[in-house]
Parts: structure tokens; C-alpha cells; sequence
């Protein structure tokens, strides 16, 4: 009798633990700041074992994975990489954008105080994000029991990915040299990043963007913030988004492997010893299956034009400010009141000044038409010039026009987006200058890494057509959640169904 009592309540543990949802115990998501697909493999002969070429040869590529919106920017990236939706629809329009009158950055909030340091670098939160994340449909799926933090040193590389209910999301303060948080998200900095903190190494006033260092610092305060809050051992599944950024930084000051000097190989060399260190910790936290883990970029980049032209090849700028000065000087002559009809652009996206036509009785259509007109008579700089509250019959190449609907958020994206030709900056290039750009159109900028790798992934790659906002819900799929709240994109099938 003890033996068929026995056997059934075995067998009904057995059908309990087969009942529940199969899940990871750890979910991680690293962004690489301005990382172009073909880092990947240009630097592929240099890289050590078991970083990058472990993430090449164990993960899954999504080899064709495209950014469909503009600007092609940071805080836009990295918020469409978590919602899986473009400025569109979870509005993070810009780095910086308009809202309630004013141009705000995109993670300012006056209510929040920094929490870590006597700076304002903490005055942040996410509430300009009209959209959930991965982590915050993760809370949700568990009862928010699952543990989400955020870490880069970049704020808004922190706060964004880590989404609205995040249990926590670190940046670095130069003030202090050291990470600070947000009264967002907790009054006092945990011990162990106090700890953290001391331990540090880098002098304040030093900005670690602009080192190789700073990749190191960043997944050493990743690797901590795990060990600390036990992530992948606390019963449920929990999530850990990581942003390296002084591969941006650095890029931006020395430009793309096609420049002279070696400072970009030297950052990406140190970022893959660093993943190797990074993957030897979560296989020693939660074991080799027991997370799953993306690698995705927020943005490609162009190379520089002083390079391009060395090697004869098509590039150049378009000094947008200087252009805008002289629209400005043409349409006070036409209308007849001198000032500022453009009073600000942001990447690519032309401002009309609302407050300056209404104080001078000036048609808003009538502006509009007439800074288009003059922009339209510059095709040799800016082959099209888009109407945004009218992209969808704009003439221009489909590629171009659904980049722009899907970045327009009315209110916050300007009135007017200016397309610039391929290999240009949109700003004047001194001969000495070698540095790289983005947050335009061109596959220089849209083309970024996806590799999956870990639980439920098995080696391989497809070059089908992907976009950025398929990342969240293809990792929402896996996990057996619902996308986030705005997401636009699709799971990719060659990921989910590989279970």
C-alpha cells in the first residue's frame, strides 16, 4: 500500500514539474554602442577563444538584422531594441526631443533625484517610454518576482533597456567616478555598489567612455550586480541588460576600422576578452543552459569621409546648420519678418518654430512649404526632403519612406526630415578629423548584429530580413510571455522554433 501511495505522489510531482512553464533561469541582453554587423567578422582573425567567437560559433546569427525607423541614435536604439516597437509608437523620438513646449532629453525627469552622488546625473527615470520593455513584461509574467536591473555607462543605456519596473538601473557619474542611481528607482545605493565604487580604479573627472576601460568596468559592475542579487537562482527567471558604450565614444573620436589609427581594433579587442570573462561568469552562475542571452548593437556606423576620399571612394558632408542659416535668411526675405522659422535640428529632423509664426501671424503650411521648397533646390546634398505628417505618399525609395514613418512621433520628431546622400556627415568636416557617425537611412548605419546563444539555441544563422523590433518579441516568445505593450515587430521564427 506504502509503495502505490508512494507512486503516486511521484508521479503527481512528476506532472506538476512537467506543467510548468519552461523558461530560463537567467535572461541577458548586451547592447554594443555604434556596433556595425561587420565587426563581427572583420575582426574575426584577431579575436580570442571563447568571447566573440564563442558568441559566432555556439549562438545563432540573424545575419540581416535591419533598423527600420531614424534617427539611428542611441536612446532610440536601445529603447527599440526592448520594446520591440520604433519611435512611433514608444515615442523616445531622439537622444533629445520636443515635449510640453520645450526640448527634453530623453530620460530627464525633474521629479527623480540622483541617488549616489551631489550631481544631477541621477535627475533620470523612463516615463518618457510609452512603452513596456522585455524586463517589464517579465516582471509581470511572474508576479514580479523576477529580478530586472540595468547597467552601462551611459544613462540612457541603462534606464531604457531596464524598462519601467526595473528593480534597479546604474550609470556612471565622472563626478565621483563611480555608478549612481536614480530616487526612481531606491533611496540609498546598495552596499555593494558603494563597494563596487572604491574599487574602481578610474580618477574622477575621468570619463570611461572614452577608454577601453570602460568595457571592462561596465561588465565588471554586471558580473557584481549578479553575484549580489543571486540573478538566475532566486526561483524564478530573472534579467540582466548590459551596454557597453565606449565603442560609441571612441568611434565617434577615431572613427571606424577604416580610419589610421588602431583605437577602434583596440576597443573591440578589449571588449572581446571582456565577453569571454563576462560568459565564464554566467556559466559558473546558472550553468551553459541555463541563460539565454542576445548581443544586438543600437546603431551601426558610416564610415568617415576624409577616409572615404583617401581611398577614393564616394563621401562627404552636409553642413546642415550653415543650410539652415541660409533658409532662414531666404524665407524672412520672402515673408518679410526676419527670424528663425527652423530653430533647431536633430538628426536630420528640421523644427519648425511653432511660437515664432504665431507671433508674426505667419501660415504654418504655407513656412513648411517654403523651407521644403528651398531644401528640395540643395539635391545634390539632400536627394529628398520629407514632409512627415505626409511620408507615407512621400516620392522617395520605400526603404527611406517607412524608416521615417516609423520614427515620427507627432509632437516630438520635427516637422521636416531632411535626407542627406549616402557616406555624408551633417556637419562640416575638418581635414583632420576622422571620426565615424550615425543616425542615418544607409546600411551603414541600419545593419547591426543579433546573436542569440545559450538556452534553447543551437549554432547556425539565417540571412532572411530581420528588424530591431523583432528582438523583443522573438525573446517574449521564448519565454512563453506577452510582447511589450508597443511592440511593432515579429518573433523570428529560425529563433523560437529552434526548441
Amino acid at each position: 500500500m506504502k509503495k502505490i501511495i508512494l507512486s503516486v505522489l511521484m508521479c503527481c510531482v512528476a506532472m506538476i514539474a512537467a506543467a510548468q512553464v519552461e523558461r530560463p533561469k537567467l535572461v541577458v541582453g548586451i547592447v554594443i554602442d555604434q556596433m556595425r554587423w561587420d565587426y563581427l567578422y572583420y575582426y574575426y582573425d584577431k579575436y580570442g577563444e571563447g568571447g566573440m567567437k564563442r558568441l559566432i560559433n555556439e549562438g545563432f546569427s540573424c545575419e540581416n538584422q535591419m533598423i527600420n525607423y531614424l534617427p539611428t541614435v542611441t536612446g532610440v536604439g536601445h529603447a527599440s531594441l526592448y520594446t520591440g516597437a520604433g519611435p512611433a509608437t514608444h515615442g523616445i523620438a531622439c537622444n533629445t526631443f520636443y515635449k510640453d513646449g520645450k526640448f527634453v532629453y530623453c530620460c530627464d525627469d525633474e521629479n527623480e533625484q540622483t541617488v549616489g552622488s551631489k550631481s544631477k546625473v541621477g535627475a533620470m527615470s523612463p516615463r518618457n517610454m510609452m512603452s513596456t520593455t522585455i524586463g517589464d513584461m517579465l516582471r509581470q509574467a511572474t508576479n514580479f518576482k523576477a529580478k530586472v536591473y540595468g547597467v552601462a555607462l551611459k544613462d540612457r543605456a541603462a534606464i531604457l533597456p531596464a524598462g519601467h519596473s526595473a528593480n534597479g538601473a546604474y550609470w556612471y557619474d565622472k563626478s565621483i567616478g563611480g555608478f549612481v542611481t536614480s530616487t526612481y528607482y531606491m533611496d540609498k545605493l546598495p552596499d555593494y555598489i558603494t563597494k563596487f565604487n572604491k574599487q574602481i580604479g578610474i580618477k574622477p573627472g575621468i570619463d570611461p567612455k572614452s577608454i577601453p576601460a570602460g568595457v571592462t568596468t561596465t561588465f565588471n559592475l554586471a558580473e557584481t550586480i549578479m553575484k549580489a542579487e543571486n540573478l538566475g537562482n532566486n526561483g524564478t527567471t530573472d534579467m540582466l541588460c548590459v551596454s557597453i558604450s565606449s565603442t560609441d565614444a571612441i568611434s565617434h573620436t577615431t572613427g571606424t576600422w577604416l580610419s589610421p589609427g588602431k583605437e577602434n581594433e583596440e576597443v573591440f579587442l578589449t571588449l572581446d576578452r571582456d565577453l569571454k570573462k563576462f560568459f565564464e561568469a554566467l556559466d559558473n552562475q546558472v550553468g551553459k543552459d541555463g541563460y539565454l542571452l542576445f548581443l544586438s548593437a543600437d546603431h551601426g556606423g558610416t564610415h568617415n569621409p576624409n577616409t572615404m576620399k583617401a581611398h577614393k571612394l564616394p563621401g562627404g558632408y552636409a553642413d546642415v546648420k550653415a543650410e539652415i542659416a541660409t533658409v532662414n535668411e531666404t524665407l524672412g526675405k520672402l515673408f518679410g519678418v526676419e527670424g528663425k522659422y527652423i530653430h533647431r535640428v536633430l538628426d536630420y529632423s528640421l523644427y519648425i518654430n511653432r511660437d515664432f509664426l504665431a507671433q508674426n501671424n505667419l501660415c504654418y503650411d504655407k513656412v513648411k512649404a517654403a523651407i521644403i521648397n528651398e531644401f528640395k533646390k540643395k539635391s545634390e546634398i539632400f536627394p529628398f526632403v520629407i514632409d512627415n505628417e505626409n511620408a507615407a505618399i512621400a516620392p522617395v525609395p520605400q526603404w527611406i519612406r517607412e524608416r521615417v514613418i516609423n520614427g515620427y512621433y507627432r509632437g516630438r520628431t520635427g516637422d521636416i526630415t531632411l535626407i542627406v546622400r549616402p557616406d555624408h556627415f551633417s556637419f562640416k568636416v575638418k581635414d583632420d578629423y576622422f571620426g565615424a557617425q550615425h543616425g542615418a537611412w544607409t546600411h551603414a548605419d541600419t545593419h547591426i548584429p543579433l546573436v542569440f546563444m545559450g538556452w534553447h539555441i543551437k549554432p547556425g544563422k539565417t540571412n532572411k530580413l530581420t528588424y530591431m523590433v523583432d528582438t523583443a518579441p522573438t525573446v517574449c516568445s521564448m519565454l512563453h510571455i506577452e510582447a511589450p505593450s508597443a511592440t511593432t515587430g515579429n518573433p523570428i521564427v529560425e529563433v523560437v522554433d529552434q526548441k
